[in-house]
């Protein structure tokens, strides 16, 4: 059991890992050892996230999440499986944290009163400038 908040966490059964050669400099280490990982977290059918985060992550991952609901998270940062492991873990569980949190709702407020007025003096100024300017303009023909 991975505990991502105190509500919600996932069971290490969930995940899927897929081990498969990295790209990038290594030498040739890179031929031979598969250091780069792939976990693949089904959204769909994880028991322990919430119906809202499950739809927040579907919506805020884009292309990471599969047609069947499926999360991918490509680890390739370190030259050792291991590391790599590690990091698409974190990573899945920050993933999942930011989603948690459910985005702040938009309180419309209205312009002060203050704040009306000085945008009207300013219109007022510049339109006092313009006009000046196009005074001199037809003096000078």
């Amino acid at each position: 059991m991975i505990n991502i908040t105190d509500t919600i966490f996932i069971n290490e059964n969930e995940l899927s890992w897929v081990f498969v050669r990295s790209s990038g400099p290594g030498g040739q280490n890179v031929n031979k050892v598969a250091t780069a990982v792939q976990l693949r977290f089904n959204l769909a059918h994880a028991q322990g996230l919430p119906t809202d985060v499950r739809t927040r992550l579907m919506l805020n991952e884009g292309k990471r999440v599969t047609a069947d609901g499926i999360l991918i998270i490509n680890a390739r940062r370190f030259r050792t499986q291991e590391r790599n492991r590690k990091d698409a873990l974190e990573r899945l569980i920050d993933i999942i944290r930011t989603a948690s949190f459910a985005p702040k709702k938009r309180i419309k407020t209205k312009p002060t009163p203050s704040s009306k007025i000085k945008r009207v003096k300013l219109k007022q100024h510049r339109s006092r400038v313009k006009e000046l300017r196009q005074h001199t303009m037809h003096t000078q023909d």
